[in-house]
């Protein structure tokens, strides 16, 4: 049991790399895997990028066997993404060894896949990841809410003085409202969520930064009979994001 222990140990953390993949929603085809293991069960995330801003998270589950030090990864529900329209989804599943040489760690092997809602087959590839200490995306954690209605209703408002904040929103990389000044009064839209597009991601794009900057919004969430209400703060930088995931009611 020990020796299984720390053996699986060496694979538990963050590894960031590049794979082989033709038609690429990405010009580079990043990669970084966060795995963690008990056992010989293997849980974790899997990000494709091109940077923290474009990015496909899905979830990731195998097992691992620490004799062979082999991995065999299968990807699963996609957890968010934010892509350009013109993307499909490719869910992978991975068949990786680990090696060190020196202070070098590395899994690599290769991957299959289909695109995600059809039985159309990806074209194989590599995959090659070294491991790092920390996560592209640690620390750009955002808001999840579960819905369980069709419709969710936004209202923007400007958070505290009105100054001018003008913002644009996306849903899911869609420009659902553009260059809108912000007021005590709300800007209203609303997003179709259900069984078959269960995951909405809203992008709020500061379009200037008003004359008290950060760009800085109250957004009122109506889903159903619930409310929420959140505050968003974003700059020429870095956009501010919530994500809806619907969950059918019981």
């Amino acid at each position: 049991m020990c020796t299984t222990y720390t053996l699986a140990q060496d694979v538990n953390g963050f590894w960031k790399g590049t794979l082989t993949m033709k038609g690429g929603c990405f010009p580079e085809n990043h990669i970084e895997l966060q795995i963690t293991i008990k056992g010989e069960t293997v849980t974790g995330d899997s990000y494709h990028y091109l940077d923290a801003d474009n990015y496909i998270r899905k979830q990731l589950k195998g097992v691992y066997d620490a004799a062979s030090k082999k991995l065999l990864l299968q990807e699963g529900e996609v957890i968010t993404y934010n892509i350009p329209f013109t993307c499909v989804i490719c869910i992978k599943r991975y068949e990786l060894s680990y090696s060190k040489k020196g202070n070098v760690e590395t899994l690599s092997g290769g991957w299959t896949g289909y695109i995600m809602g059809t039985q159309n087959i990806c074209q194989p590839g590599n995959i090659t990841l070294s491991r790092t200490k920390e996560s592209l995306f640690k620390g750009f954690e955002f808001p999840e809410i579960e819905v369980d209605t069709g419709e969710i209703r936004l209202d923007f408002y400007d958070n505290g003085q009105v100054d001018g904040d003008s913002i644009s929103v996306l849903v899911n990389g869609q420009i659902i409202l553009s260059h809108q000044k912000l007021s005590a009064k709300p800007v209203t839209t609303f997003v179709k969520i259900d069984g078959s597009v269960p995951v909405q991601e809203v992008l709020m794009v500061a379009e200037n930064l008003g004359t008290i900057p950060p760009n800085t919004a109250m957004l009122h969430i109506t889903a159903g009979k619930e409310r929420y209400q959140l505050y968003l703060t974003s700059t020429e930088n870095r956009s501010a994001k919530v994500r809806f995931v619907y969950r059918r009611p019981r």
